[in-house]
């Protein structure tokens, strides 16, 4: 497997700055045709012919809040992709053919791995032209473009650009270790954050089943206080109350048949309510 990272030393081209370009294109013509013959060497010397290109394709999306490493990454693999798939028979030159597939991948890239929450695909690709136009933009007039320039350059609604920056938050993630403005002295944001507190739950189950509870006789109530609440055994019930472990068995089967009924009935009544 060739190495995927392009050596510093190599720059935009393996080329000399006296070899032509159709110079060029015959040698890569040549490596084509050794790769399509099998040749493993020449499949590891046309990868890295184009590891620069691919380079170039990654650093057009190097403003998108994306690693440059990642991104060069992603382009060097569907540059591998690019040599293993080409076919010469088509007729057209090799870098006709890597260009579109290694730029789809990094679109894949992005629609598919950098959404925290992911919108339609859509407004994903609207959101990656919108950061495009946006660094364009920002060089040409040297300032933040307006909502309206945007959206002249992309012939979209303003409203579309909107949802566009809006939907572009859904691709940043945020540790609960940071701190607010990057300010250490600032709690953290776990700090701050509101938690689900179970007491409320219980506290509101338990005036439910107080209310419940208040529609039985003292001692069906008592008896499904011992049960539930003190979990003793139904024999052991049975002797504390002087009555036998079957009466206290119906006891129990019946009372939360009655209990249930009443709150049924109750929650009836809540959803006939205007």
């Amino acid at each position: 497997m060739p190495t995927l990272t392009a050596p510093p030393a190599r720059g935009a081209s393996t080329a000399t700055p006296t070899v032509s370009n159709s110079a060029r294109a015959r040698a890569d013509a040549v490596l084509v045709a050794r790769r399509a013959a099998g040749d493993p060497r020449a499949r590891e010397a046309l990868i890295e012919r184009f590891l620069p290109l691919a380079r170039s394709i990654a650093r057009r999306y190097e403003n998108s809040g994306e690693p440059l490493e990642d991104l060069v990454q992603v382009a060097s693999l569907a540059l591998v992709k690019a040599v293993d798939r080409y076919d010469p028979g088509r007729g057209h030159a090799f870098s006709s053919f890597a260009v579109p597939t290694i730029a789809g991948e990094l679109k894949r890239h992005f629609r598919d791995r950098t959404w925290t929450v992911r919108p339609p695909r859509d407004l994903q690709e609207l959101a990656m032209k919108v950061d495009r136009a946006t660094s364009e933009l920002w060089q040409r007039h040297d300032r933040a473009p307006t909502v309206a320039e945007l959206a002249a350059v992309l012939e979209r609604d303003p409203e579309q650009i909107l949802e566009a920056l809006h939907a572009r938050t859904a691709r940043g993630r945020l540790s609960l270790d940071a701190h607010r403005d990057g300010d250490e002295d600032q709690p953290a944001l776990g700090d701050v954050l509101g938690t689900v507190d179970d007491g409320f739950d219980q506290a509101e189950s338990r005036a439910l089943l107080d209310a419940l509870l208040a529609t039985v006789s003292q001692r069906d109530r008592e008896v499904i206080r011992l049960r539930f609440e003190e979990d003793p055994t139904q024999a052991e019930i049975g002797e504390r109350l002087g009555v036998s472990q079957m009466q206290i068995s119906r006891i129990v089967r019946q009372t939360l048949v009655q209990l249930r009924h009443v709150a049924d009935r109750q929650q009836r009544i809540i959803e006939q309510r205007p």
